[in-house]
């Protein structure tokens, strides 16, 4: 098989890895009944970032498997996976912002396939840039240290702001559209349970996901 063909492929498979773990994770803390390590790869509340950890952590672990098969015919491999891992999110926060500024500021519903297609297509931009450095000549500008500490400068943020996050927006709670000052791992995730939660009679105490926005 054609190299380009070949990482073109690995590239598209880990747009649809990512998609699918990352969604697994959206729903990972809850359903761990809120287990503390698991708040360090799942989302634990509605913002920006917490959305972006389930984008970064798939595909930390992607790379690290593709490596495998292909670190003698890629070019700039480590290279091509940070550049991809910084791309995603920040491709997902330019997008996602300005839909949400027009869609609020006019008055207009936010539409939930619209958002999930922000989030494949940003995921898809971080690959694509990872495609483009990969099939390239080997650059010699930026040397292995230089790539080392943008993965560990990455992965320290995205191991510490969820237990530490600064207090601005990117990392604000937004629930059913609504800043509401809770940064985090928040006090109280009753209100927030998508899943049922039943007493010992089998009876919805919680959750169940069709009153969420009714209660916050």
């Amino acid at each position: 098989m054609n190299v380009k063909v070949k990482l073109g492929l690995w590239e598209v498979g880990c747009v649809l890895w990512v998609c699918i773990a990352g969604s697994l994770l959206h729903f990972a803390f809850e359903l761990t009944e809120f287990w503390t390590p698991m708040a360090l790869f799942a989302a634990v509340n509605e913002s920006a970032w917490e959305h972006s950890k389930m984008y970064f952590w798939p595909g930390v672990v992607y790379a690290l498997v593709q490596y495998t098969y292909t670190r003698d015919q890629a070019n700039n491999y480590w290279l091509g996976k940070v550049v991809a891992l910084g791309v995603t999110p920040l491709m997902i926060f330019v997008c996602y912002f300005s839909y949400m500024s027009w869609a609020l500021s006019s008055g207009v519903k936010p539409n939930l396939a619209i958002m999930l297609s922000i989030m494949v297509g940003g995921i898809s931009a971080g690959q694509f840039a990872s495609y483009k450095i990969l099939t390239a000549h080997p650059v010699e500008l930026f040397s292995p240290r230089y790539v080392t500490a943008a993965f560990a400068t990455l992965i320290f943020m995205f191991s510490t702001f969820t237990f530490l996050p600064p207090k601005v927006f990117l990392f604000e709670h937004f629930a059913c559209y609504k800043y509401t000052g809770e940064f985090g791992i928040l006090p109280d995730y009753e209100p927030y349970r998508v899943f049922a939660k039943v007493d010992e009679n089998g009876e919805i105490i919680a959750g169940g996901g069709t009153n969420y926005c009714k209660t916050v």
